[in-house]
């Protein structure tokens, strides 16, 4: 297991699924943790559990992402509190589904702010600040449908086919520096993602867990790999992407998504296993203004 000891994460969209996963990981290796997601009660339970089971620094920030000035402010909070990031996991998002026309304007704006300018942004905060010191670790949560366009995921799809091609760019710029870069591509997993969307994306088959996506994850980093699709049958499915007609699979797409076809309802969202009152501690929640 790798010893990541003296080292601190910042793990945006860390309240549940992959994203407490990868802080849970973090810290399991010995790492301090930096939590970030809108300041709510699943932040604060997801704080009180990792303080109760590892024996780490746990600060956790409740921040909106999804706003212009939310990534400045992070950055802002961190050097206030004076901590140097070694480890950047951009994790932090959320999906709109639905026929393009009939979704809300301002709504595809913050999805796009939140999985493409807040990515970008707090990338170019606290990269630098690793490459002068010659290590780090960032790892930009794309998925498996960077590979292709997914209507009625339109937004989605091209938000995460962003984060793909700019953290390859980023690997290549600098895979000699002492930063390992890493694109992670989930596929569907079994998170909160599909009740927050309102749909279940996958009615048939087995949903990954974030635990093998984490495993995933920390393969590909001992590997030096620019980027990882989890699952052997999601990794064979992108890679056969590249030789098929780019209209002809989102046509597909479609059809295998649309919503008359969504007939199964999602999950309800998984609790946290606390055994105890939340931990109000250490939460600290940025405001817009």
């Amino acid at each position: 297991m790798s010893d990541y000891r003296g080292q601190t994460a910042l793990v945006t969209g860390a309240s549940s699924g992959i994203g407490l996963a990868l802080a849970e990981a973090f810290a399991q290796r010995g790492a301090d943790l930096v939590i970030a997601a809108l300041p709510d009660d699943k932040l604060r339970a997801a704080a009180a559990w990792l303080r109760r089971r590892y024996p780490v620094t746990v600060h956790a920030i409740g921040v909106d992402l999804a706003v212009e000035e939310g990534p400045d402010k992070l950055a802002a909070r961190l050097a206030e509190l004076g901590l140097t990031v070694d480890i950047l996991v951009n994790n932090a998002g959320f999906g709109v589904y639905g026929p393009y026309h009939t979704l809300d304007m301002e709504q595809n704006h913050r999805e796009i702010l939140l999985l493409c300018a807040a990515v970008e942004r707090l990338t170019h905060h606290f990269l630098p600040g690793m490459l002068e010191r010659g290590r780090g670790t960032l790892i930009n949560l794309s998925s498996v449908t960077a590979f292709q366009s997914v209507p009625p995921m339109a937004v989605y799809a091209a938000a995460k086919a962003f984060v793909l091609s700019f953290t390859v760019a980023l690997w290549a710029e600098y895979r000699d520096s002492g930063v390992r870069i890493l694109a992670l591509c989930p596929a569907q997993t079994d998170t909160d993602f599909c009740a927050e969307v309102g749909v279940e994306i996958n009615p048939a088959g087995r949903l990954r867990t974030p635990e093998e996506v984490v495993a995933t994850a920390f393969r590909a980093l001992r590997r030096g790999v620019p980027y990882a699709v989890d699952g052997r049958r999601h990794a064979l499915t992108a890679a056969a992407t590249r030789f098929l007609p780019r209209g002809w699979l989102a046509r597909t797409t479609g059809r295998v998504l649309h919503p008359s076809k969504m007939t199964r309802p999602a999950k309800p969202p998984r609790q946290l296993p606390l055994d105890g009152p939340l931990d109000e501690l250490n939460v600290t929640t940025i405001t817009a203004a």
